[in-house]
């Protein structure tokens, strides 16, 4: 050791600005050659910042005013380092008032001359500082990430630099060598260190003998007597740079014995008193308690009172725990000295010289660094559970449970260490216990054990040659409100009306290869929700402490439950077999374990299919008489249905629901390491994201082995949810799965990755291109997604066996790739195909798609016809223009016609490709607007819309489903075929006929002029919209046609006897040939909802409990034509909501009917409220009456019309298509819930409402097209229908209307004629109490508690007046007054007829006659003002609407009426003001009181829409 002389100096240097400190871990020991490297006595320079202090000694050196400032602290070596020695400090004191802790270096600055700044960081000149975990040179970081992080290390600690020979800087904590962190330092430096922030005060430490400066200290071998499992696991555990070591010889003489030997008092252990903040110790320090348990969680570190001995157990028992908290105990150790740390919140806060055991992984350093140590949590651990831990003499770390050895943690443990406990969150008191109860621990190896492999199952299974019983019995242990009784054949709940869980079961001895473990239901119970449950388990039913319900099980497990299995408690199949829940008295379930390894269930004895794959052998059976089921029997004497044996490996069928289609000979499969919401099930072939509705993300998945050059990795999505945005991500990675850091989301990733999301490919989070081939967020379940990469670097997608074609190039080569697949937002979960692995056809060579890939069509001979350049943005056209393909989206897919149409000119195209993931349907029509107008190039000009009736820059027709439309407004309804039927190889075309109609033709028959008056110059127009996703043009201009394509006569004789049919059924013609089938009774079907009771011939049905498990299905078909109504008996108004109406497609005999009809997912179309709903998506929002609202005594039918398009009734009125299209056979479906307690099927009306009745849309006028539509109308009957479907307020006021003889010329025919406010019926219809009309649109009040009988209105007036524009008022009036106004066609002195548009010939004004030929022209008089409203309760006041007193004819009785007029009002043509009428009651608080009255002098200013009328 060099010796170095003592001096003392003055401070030297200048205040300056202080940088932050960084961080790191830290241990203690000097590293090789630990020498101070200065001199004999390694001291410190005696120039230092100006808030250091020196020791006599020169070799300690303090911060002055710790608690004040926190730079200003540098000190140096006092001579230059020497090659190969290391200069160490020790950090002897440290506070808590700031951040940033101790920096070290060197530097080539003489401290004789230099100016030292405030930090070490402020060093130039050549100067190389450690601060944190960041190296800086001359204040510049020039590595991140180093070593360990110096914020963490703690009193005790030690740190040291080096300089080599070679002239690298190399830093040493606590005996560790970090590595290089600079090279090319100068021959001359000086050490250099910054005591800053918490870091106060340090000491040089001498040379201690023993160390050879040039020879590194080797880590200790492990000990050849180590058991071979912990040989094999050490090389799965951590890595040496994970977990660091420190050898013996390095051990801080002044912590820790020089001889670990003799101390072997095992017993003298005991809890350390120094310990966190919220910890109380008793029993002489052997039991640890978390105070205030309820309102803390953390801050309950304690540690021993002195480190582990080799192989010596320290083992703790966890007395209490508390249910507030998520979380809960940890265990580890720690190479900190108790009596030195500053006790962290929780121990996985410290970053240096700690190895925890966290739920089920472990924490080195704070970093996970095994993410699945053992398949159960510490989080779920009870109380009286043991957990203990013990250092092996070959350096490796083992935790146990209840006794249980559960491998190795670690590999390479520090020799000093300490153990740790973290009383977190649940865990509130432990207990230190000894290791002379080990029977104890085993019976207490409850629930949490961990499932053994099938390699262990078959070890316990060796030795167990004693004779098994023959017949299968109950095993005694069982849970706790659970007996066994006749033998062991039976199992009861004995108090199941008091207590629904408990009812735990196992089988005697596990279940042989191919046996059926059966059970019979004997009672149950209706008090709960729920029933039984059956599975296997690994666990043996001796030593299980038996969970409240199996489904809490984390390890070893497969039950079904419902209709669903769930593997160690996560769901692994949705859907699956017959729902338990529905099971009766009687019926039997049963479990068997196939020799392949999978698992199939049976219910009465019918196989439910594989339910789960890689079962290991040994597994006991296990059933849970959960909630329902009260008893259960073994029964050995039912027939079961043979397992189907499974599908060859050639077999490459894939079921969407079912992921038992394996990767065929592949052996492919995905890693063990995945993302930390992922789960991988069905041995290494199915992948699923758990949480899937309250997580999106952290569900990246990644192949077991690298991909070979032209192997295809295809897989299957099997489930999604329609809760987030966002789907299924997929590509490639050079990441090695043990490399791979898994982030949330693998576009995060900037480095050798490649991935493809939605339509754009990303590299290294990037994106490279937009508009790939597909779009991953539009595939749905049961579709396919393959990625390969060829031989030259090409990275191709396959959807569904197709090639899309080269997404990138450039992959490296020579470099492995591994397929990843990110889980993300909608997709669930996905399964490995038998398509994976070598392809025949592969693209090992070649870049050119195969002819699967890419059909290629040529060019139908003579076809002229061609796409026009300009198109919607998602559109490619290829094959010279003959064939447009939507490559993204499901909008955006507007292409025309390259020419004009000429007279009787066909343009057809036919269906080449569909995409069932989108709803609508294909749209075709003209326009006169030129497609070079909207902007040049493919890309679809600034002008062009996404959508074909959006396009309204100039006049388009439009046919879209079975609609017409003109520039967006709906023309006619039930037109045609509907198009949303068109099929892949259907063909449409549009013709403009020499009459200048338009018609459309679907596989060549011409369904009819579909609009009139179409422009000469027009161009054809189609909308790759929804499911169709590519066409290809198959017209000429030639006008010759097949015959085929002839439309179709009467006295025609080509077309076939089918061709009629089909003409009969799709327009409903025949006359009387086209009878519906009738039932002669209709009735409910005997499978229904569990709380259902069926009476009156099954005609009526009755909810007996609760307020869900009411639905139920009409046994007959719904046919055509016929009107299936159902009356409501009984509501009970303690619930909200109501009755839900609608059609279910799949057959309703063996339906597993689910709590409500929300629920059911598919094949379901509902009416509930004012919503219809679609496999519960909404897709109508405010549709007919409130079905919320309907009232005791209401009539509700569904009736289907002639194209398939159902329609709602209420009290015999028809509301309209709910829904088109509705395949068939259907049935009508019923959900008695909420309120709705009892419906009775009401007798069928073949001929009742019938719909040719309903008028068509094109005799409805504008105005009532508006408020008819937002209104949501229920026209009233006419005055002959039956009483029980109508309202007595409304045949009240029509009787009333009906007294004022006025011309029935004057207001619309039925069934428009009039519109109930009253408060039953708007309540049923759902109306807001207030509308908004008009540009600019303007509030107004609907007419509640009146009648309105809406009047004709001119459609000369209309076509110039009446338009939405107009603002919406009311006029109070008197019964004199109605038919004056009505004549005049205003309010006010008007000058037209609402009926003939004629100037009115004569009207006396107040006996004054039209002048003579000679008199004098009279002086034009001034129209009096009117006075308007937006508001009927200022318009109907008495003052301005006068009552009359009437006698009802009917029932004799006087009432009162009032009479005034809605009217539509153009915008600017009065002035608002406050109201002038003297009011008895205060005007509508909605509305200002400023602009309650609305005053016009103006003629033409109104236009009357609807006489109200109101009775008291």
């Amino acid at each position: 050791m060099a010796a170095g002389s003592g001096g003392s100096g003055g401070s030297g240097g200048a205040p300056g600005p202080g940088p932050g400190g960084g961080g790191g871990p830290g241990g203690s020991g000097p590293g090789p050659g630990s020498g101070a490297g200065l001199g004999s006595g390694g001291e410190l320079h005696p120039r230092t910042g100006r808030l250091v202090s020196l020791s006599a000694c020169g070799r300690t050196a303090r911060r002055q005013q710790p608690g004040q400032e926190f730079n200003h602290g540098l000190v140096l070596s006092r001579e230059p380092l020497r090659d190969g020695r290391v200069f160490t400090v020790r950090i002897d004191r440290k506070v808590n008032s700031w951040s940033g802790s101790i920096e070290i270096g060197v530097t080539a600055l003489d401290p004789s001359v230099l100016d030292f700044p405030s930090s070490a960081t402020g060093l130039k000149g050549g100067s190389w500082v450690v601060s944190g975990c960041s190296v800086l040179r001359d204040g510049r970081s020039v590595l991140e990430e180093y070593g360990q992080d110096l914020d963490q290390l703690g009193e005790g600690d030690r740190v040291g630099v080096e300089r080599t020979v070679a002239g690298e800087l190399r830093l040493w904590v606590n005996g560790r060598d970090c590595g290089v962190a600079a090279t090319g330092l100068p021959t001359r430096v000086w050490a250099v260190v910054d005591l800053y922030g918490k870091c106060t005060q340090i000491t040089v430490l001498p040379h201690e003998p023993g160390f050879s400066p040039s020879t590194p200290i080797p880590t200790p071998p492990l000990e050849p007597s180590a058991p071979p499992e912990d040989s094999a696991l050490a090389e799965q555990g951590t890595s040496r740079d994970e977990a660091f070591m420190v050898s013996p010889a390095q051990a801080r003489p002044e912590t820790f014995p020089n001889s670990l030997e003799s101390h072997n008092d095992f017993a003298s252990m005991e809890l350390s008193e120094v310990c966190g903040t919220l910890i109380k110790l008793s029993n002489n320090n052997k039991t640890a308690e978390r105070r205030r348990p309820l309102d803390e969680f953390n801050n309950g570190v304690v540690m021993t009172n002195r480190p582990l001995h080799d192989n010596e157990m320290f083992e703790i028992r966890i007395d209490k725990l508390v249910d507030k908290w998520s979380g809960s105990i940890e265990i580890g150790v720690t190479t900190h000295n108790p009596n030195n740390l500053e006790y962290p919140a929780t121990m996985t806060n410290l970053q240096s010289g700690t190895i925890m055991m966290s739920g089920c992984g472990i924490l080195t350093n704070g970093k996970g660094t095994r993410r699945e140590y053992c398949e159960f949590s510490l989080d779920e651990l009870q109380e009286g559970d043991h957990i203990g831990l013990t250092r092996k003499s070959n350096a490796a770390l083992h935790f146990f449970i209840n006794g249980i050895d559960q491998g190795v943690a670690t590999p390479l443990t520090p020799p000093v260490v300490y153990g740790v406990v973290d009383l977190y969150g649940m865990a509130v008191k432990v207990t230190i216990v000894h290791n002379n109860n080990h029977s104890d621990r085993l019976r207490r190896n409850n629930a949490i054990l961990r499932a053994l492999s099938p390699e262990g199952a078959l070890r316990r299974a060796a030795p167990a040659a004693q004779a098994e019983p023959e017949r299968l019995l109950f095993h005694p242990n069982c849970g706790q409100k659970a007996a066994i009784t006749h033998e062991g054949r039976t199992a009861l709940r004995p108090h199941a009306t008091d207590d629904f869980n408990h009812g735990v079961v196992l089988s005697s001895r596990a279940l042989r290869d191919g046996e059926v473990f059966q059970v019979r239901i004997d009672k149950m119970v209706d008090k709960w929700a729920g029933s039984i449950e059956i599975g296997v388990t690994t666990h043996n039913p001796a030593y299980l402490q038996l969970p409240s319900t199996m489904t809490n099980l984390r390890s070893g497990t497969w039950m079904m439950t419902g209709n669903g299995v769930m593997h160690n408690g996560t769901t692994i199949l949705d859907e699956y077999g017959h729902n338990l829940d529905r099971l009766k008295a009687g019926d039997t379930v049963g479990v068997v374990r196939r020799e392949d390894g999978t698992l199939h269930f049976f219910v009465n004895g019918m196989t439910q299919g594989p339910a789960a794959w890689n079962v290991p052998p040994g597994v006991y059976a296990v059933v849970d008489l959960y909630g329902q089921a009260a008893q259960a029997t073994i029964v050995d004497d039912v027939e079961v249905t043979p397992v189907p044996e499974p599908l060859p490996e050639g077999n490459n069928q894939v079921s969407p629901s079912s992921p038992s289609s394996g990767a065929g000979g592949s052996d492919l499969r995905f890693h063990q390491l995945h993302g930390s919401n992922a789960v991988i099930t069905n041995g290494g072939r199915t992948a699923l994201r758990h949480n899937c509705r309250s997580e999106f993300n952290d569900a990246i998945v990644i192949s077991n082995r690298a991909l070979r050059d032209g192997e295809l990795f295809e897989i299957v999505i099997q489930k999604m949810v329609d809760r987030w945005s966002g789907s299924i991500e997929a590509g490639v990675t050079a990441i090695r799965p043990e490399d791979l850091e898994f982030p949330n989301t693998m576009t995060d990733i900037d480095y050798d990755t490649w991935m493809l999301s939605g339509t754009a490919i990303m590299q290294d989070g990037n994106t490279m291109r937009n508009n790939y081939g597909c779009d991953l967020d539009a595939l749905g379940t049961g579709a396919r997604i393959g990625m390969m990469r060829t031989s030259k670097g090409d990275l191709h997608y396959f959807i569904n066996g197709q090639d899309q074609g080269a997404a990138c190039s450039g992959l490296p080569p020579g470099k492995e790739v591994y397929a990843v697949v990110d889980l993300y937002g909608q997709c669930v979960q996905v399964s490995i195909t038998n398509a994976t692995g070598p392809m025949d056809n592969s693209l090992a060579t070649s870049n050119t798609a195969t002819e699967k890939s890419f059909p290629l069509h040529s060019p139908v001979a003579g076809v002229a016809h061609r796409f026009h350049s300009i198109c919607g943005k998602n559109v490619t056209l290829e094959e010279e223009g003959t064939r447009a393909v939507r490559a993204a989206g499901y909008a955006h897919g507007l292409v025309f016609s390259t020419k004009e149409l000429k007279t009787e000119e066909v343009f057809e195209v036919k269906v080449e490709e569909l995409d069932e993931k989108w709803a609508g349907s294909l749209r075709i029509g003209l326009t006169t607007l030129a497609p070079g107008e909207m902007g040049p190039g493919a890309g679809g000009g600034p002008g062009l819309p996404p959508s074909l009736p959006e396009l309204r820059t100039k006049t388009t027709w439009v046919v879209s489903s079975c609609e017409v439309r003109r520039d967006g407004l709906l023309q006619r309804m039930n037109y045609g075929r509907n198009l949303e039927r068109l099929g892949v190889g259907s063909r449409v075309g549009i013709r403009r006929g020499a009459d200048d109609s338009m018609h459309i033709l679907v596989d060549g028959e011409d369904m009819g002029p579909a609009a009139t008056g179409i422009a000469k110059n027009v161009w054809a127009v189609l909308d790759l919209y929804g499911p169709v996703r590519s066409v290809s043009v198959v017209s000429s201009t030639r006008l010759e046609e097949p015959e085929g394509t002839q439309p179709p006569s009467p006295s025609s004789d080509t077309g076939s006897e089918g061709d009629e049919d089909d003409e009969d059924e799709e327009h409903g013609l025949g006359g009387q040939d086209q009878v519906a089938i009738i039932p002669t009774t209709l009735e409910f079907l005997e499978n229904h909802g569990k709380n259902i009771l069926l009476s009156n011939g099954n005609r009526t049905a009755t909810r007996v409990a609760s307020y869900n498990q009411g639905i139920v299905v009409i046994s007959q078909p719904l046919v055509p034509q016929l009107l299936v109504q159902v009356r409501i008996d009984f509501l009970n108004r303690q619930w909200t909501s109501s009755l839900v109406l609608g059609v279910i497609t799949c057959p309703p005999e063996r339906l597993n009917f689910p709590a409500s009809a929300c629920a059911l997912k598919r094949a379901a179309w509902l009416l509930r409220g004012r919503g219809v709903f679609h496999n519960g998506l909404k897709i109508c929002e405010k549709f007919g009456p409130n079905l919320d609202t309907c009232p005791e005594g209401t009539i509700l039918g569904l009736q289907l019309d002639s194209s398939g398009g159902l329609h709602l009734h209420v009290n015999g009125m028809d509301q309209g298509v709910a829904v088109p299209d509705v395949p068939q056979p259907c049935h009508v479906l019923v959900d008695l819930y909420g309120q709705c307690e009892q419906v009775t099927i009401v007798s069928p009306e073949p001929g009742a409402a019938s719909l040719k009745n309903t008028g068509t849309q094109g005799d409805m006028e504008k105005a009532d097209m508006v408020d008819g539509i937002k209104e949501s109308l229920c026209w009233g009957p006419p005055p002959t229908a039956s009483p029980l479907k109508s309202c007595e307020y409304h045949a009240l006021c029509s009787r009333f209307q009906e007294l004022l003889l006025l011309p029935e010329d004057y207001f619309m025919p039925p069934p428009k004629r009039s519109l109930c406010y009253c408060e039953s019926c708007r309540k049923m219809r759902g109306d807001e109490a207030h509308r908004r009309r008009g540009e600019p649109p303007r509030e107004y009040a609907l007419p509640f508690g009146w009648c309105r009988f809406n009047l004709r209105v001119n459609p000369h007036l209309e076509a110039g007046t009446l338009t939405k524009k107009w603002h919406m008022a009311y006029h109070g009036s008197n019964v004199a007054a109605i038919r004056r106004v009505l004549d005049r066609g205003e309010l006010g002195a008007g000058t037209a007829s609402i009926l003939s548009f004629r100037p009115l010939k004569g009207e006396p004004r107040g006996g004054f006659e039209e002048p003579g030929e000679n008199c004098a022209p009279p002086r034009e008089e001034q129209p009096p003002p009117v006075l308007l409203s937006p508001s009927l309760q200022y318009a109907g006041a008495e003052t301005l609407a006068s009552k009359v007193q009437f006698r009802d004819p009917k029932f004799q009785r006087t009432h009162h009426a009032q009479v005034a007029f809605q009217v539509c009002v153009r915008p600017g043509s009065y002035t608002p003001g406050p109201p002038s009428a003297v009011l008895r009651e205060p005007p509508d608080p909605h509305f200002s009181p400023a602009e309650l009255e609305w005053v016009t002098k103006e003629k033409g200013a109104t236009l009357l829409y609807a006489l109200l009328v109101r009775v008291e």
